[in-house]
């Protein structure tokens, strides 16, 4: 029997990767999201235009934090499996824009799991981030290291869904998985995001802005060694736990950039913030939690993909 999976923030980046994931091994997949105006949502259209001709894909236009337009999704679509994904992404973005993370990862992450609750849904997964490690200083990140001092709104948004996750777990015996993801890139990826501003500069011939001088390291993850860790994740015989999803190596953003700037032949014009690194500036994450219930392994290093995303970036350019 096919299974019905729901995916909420199916517009997104790692979103519409889910999705065709999940429609090439079989499933059924509703995909909802509500094409906020964080970034550009002609963006979103096009992911949903690679989704929407796909045998077994369906898309609803929502706002999670509507509750009754959710429930009537649960009640009429009836899914087996929830990957949730939608929420406010940005830490800077919150200092303007609170409650858009209120409604979005707290009251929409409160719909899905009463969705889960009432539907029989036989496992959640849900992205939280590593976002929630705050301050901490010991490196590689580890699901085991407190994490009780978020430095943003954001952080504190997704720690909260860990939180209320657990809480529906014990309570109502929902298996519920989170993933705490690090820096996540790859083909449509966020325009908010370092390749893609980094790819941007170069080819457009735009200034870089390069944050504290460009000695912030990041542990960065390809999407498709993220959507992997989804799927696995799925199988309901996986005990439901947090994970931490990351390779394990710390790439430097200056590092990043020169290599960038070598594949593209080009010399921009870079300007660095010279702010004082702290040791949460370094972000790398402990993933062998994930890799002993799993198998899971990250499979694509960054150097490989690095050209076939300038690649990607010359033909955006030149068809636009």
């Amino acid at each position: 029997m096919t299974p019905t999976t729901l995916v909420t923030g199916a517009a997104g980046f790692i979103g519409m990767h889910v999705c065709e994931r999940l429609l090439a091994q079989g499933h059924r997949v509703v995909g909802l999201d509500n094409l906020n105006d964080y970034y550009d949502p002609e963006l979103k259209r096009a992911r949903l235009a690679q989704l929407e001709p796909r045998d077994g894909f369906e898309f609803v236009r929502l706002d999670l934090a509507d509750n009754p337009a959710v429930d009537a999704v649960f009640r009429d679509r009836r899914p087996e499996f929830v990957v949730h994904l939608a929420a406010q992404a940005g830490v800077r973005y919150a200092l303007d824009h609170p409650f858009s993370y209120v409604d979005s990862n707290l009251r929409g992450t409160a719909s899905v799991l009463e969705g889960c609750r009432h539907h029989r849904v036989r496992h959640l997964v849900c992205a939280s981030s590593s976002s929630v490690y705050g301050g901490n200083a010991k490196v590689p990140f580890s699901e085991r290291d407190p994490v009780d001092h978020p430095v943003s709104l954001y952080a504190a948004t997704k720690r909260s869904n860990e939180l209320m996750a657990h809480s529906y777990a014990h309570l109502f015996g929902l298996p519920v998985t989170m993933l705490r993801y690090f820096t996540v890139y790859g083909p449509w990826g966020r325009p908010d995001m370092a390749i893609w501003k980094f790819s941007d500069g170069l080819l457009s011939s735009k200034p870089i802005d390069v944050f504290a001088g460009g000695h912030l390291s990041r542990d960065f993850t390809h999407v498709d060694d993220v959507v992997e860790a989804y799927v696995r994740l799925l199988d309901p015989d996986v005990a439901a736990d947090v994970y931490n999803v990351a390779s394990g190596v710390g790439t430097p953003l200056r590092d990043l950039l020169d290599t960038l700037l070598g594949l593209a032949d080009q010399h921009p014009l870079i300007e660095c913030d010279p702010e004082r690194v702290r040791p949460a500036d370094y972000l790398v994450g402990d993933a062998s939690r994930l890799r002993a219930a799993t198998g899971w392994a990250p499979r694509v290093p960054i150097e490989r993909m690095l050209e076939r995303l300038l690649e990607d970036w010359r033909r955006k350019i030149s068809a636009s």
